[in-house]
């Protein structure tokens, strides 16, 4: 039978000690910048979700809607359908509006109409932004809202003036 050495671990010298190459670091707690970090990152989610501005219901200022153009889009409506709502995209969900690039003549005037009226409509004070029953948002990524001024939708405004038409599942043409 063989005899097993024992093995032996070289003892550090004082020097080593002193030297910070040969500290040893702790693994039990984590540094000050990863809490740092972590209390950073936690802040941030918090905020955005505690003040999502476009949650299920929101009952808005008088925020001053325009035109949309080149460039940032904060609060401009885009067509008779679509605004930008302090950045955030938003499809007025119970309508259906005419394009502004429309296939006729027609449908290019009425969606004239149709994006002036809502920017008036949306610039004539508060209105409340409530969330669409069956989805959050739409195949483009816009959010579906329905917006209400009292008890009336500004959705039955529009079609009560024929410059909109109800939702239903899909476009049908405005080219008569």
């Amino acid at each position: 039978m063989a005899s097993v050495a024992p093995i032996r671990r070289r003892l550090r010298g004082v020097e080593e000690y002193r030297d910070p190459r040969f500290r040893r670091r702790s693994r039990a707690l984590p540094s000050l910048r990863t809490l740092l970090f972590a209390a950073v990152v936690g802040a941030i989610g918090y905020y955005a979700v505690s003040n999502d501005k476009l949650s299920a219901t929101n009952i808005l200022s008088n925020d001053r809607f325009g035109a949309c153009g080149f460039g940032l889009h904060k609060n401009c409506v885009i067509d008779g359908d679509t605004f930008f709502l302090n950045s955030e995209r938003i499809r007025i969900a119970d309508i259906d509006a005419p394009e502004t690039n429309g296939l006729c003549e027609h449908e290019i005037k009425l969606a004239a109409r149709a994006t002036r009226r809502l920017r008036e409509l949306l610039n004539d004070g508060p209105f409340e932004l409530r969330a669409y029953s069956s989805r959050n948002l739409d195949a483009y990524g816009r959010k579906l809202r329905t917006l209400h001024r009292g008890d009336r939708s500004i959705g039955d405004i529009l079609v009560g003036e024929g410059l909109a038409r109800r939702w239903t599942g899909r476009r049908l043409p405005w080219c008569v």
